[in-house]
């Protein structure tokens, strides 16, 4: 049994098949591809962020802004801020750089992507940087005009919620008459 088992393992190894051969290679990881979204002229070239992501941008706005207040609060152990140090953590949050936010393509319908957005389909192509820095920081300056740095704060220290409904909801708002995001489709019930 032993010069049988030498000779086809001899064999084996001259004729190019190792051990990792005989017990077989892990399969290849399927392919996959993803395609980056092709945007519009007004997309690409506007320096005003396009109506089809005003809603996704106010939320990442309401987003930033409640992120830079929490953490400033949290340095004067959770107490209110003053007028000045809120106003100047609102004109920060305006001010970053926003270089984590892009555009991606889900299910044929551009939306935007970053910190403090749903999470998007595992495999998907983000454009970043270019327009959409600057487009965000635009935005944010106007919310903070248009409300005013009190009525932010206020809404702020009522909760996340409401700093999302005063400048992302109500009649004039971006997502006025808009759900957040689209929900995914329910599967169908059998009914008897």
């Amino acid at each position: 049994m032993r010069p049988a088992l030498a000779a086809w393992l001899v064999l084996s190894l001259l004729g190019g098949t190792g051990a990792q051969d005989m017990c077989g290679d892990p399969p290849d990881p399927p392919s996959r591809s993803a395609a980056a979204p092709q945007l519009s002229p007004e997309e690409r070239l506007s320096p005003h962020m396009p109506e089809s992501l005003r809603c996704d941008a106010c939320h990442a706005i309401a987003f930033q802004i409640e992120e830079q207040l929490r953490k400033a609060e949290g340095k004067v152990g959770k107490k209110a801020l003053k007028e000045s140090d809120y106003m100047e953590v609102l004109e920060r949050s305006c001010s970053q750089d926003w270089e984590s936010y892009g555009v991606l393509e889900l299910d044929g319908e551009k939306r935007l992507s970053g910190p403090g957005l749903p999470s998007q389909q595992p495999l998907s192509v983000m454009v970043s940087g270019g327009p959409w820095p600057s487009r965000l920081s635009k935005l944010c300056h106007g919310y903070v005009g248009e409300r005013g740095e009190a009525q932010i704060y206020g809404a702020h220290r009522r909760g996340p919620a409401a700093l999302r409904r005063l400048l992302c909801h109500g009649d004039k708002g971006a997502c006025a008459g808009r759900k957040d995001r689209p929900e995914p489709p329910k599967a169908l019930q059998n009914e008897l």
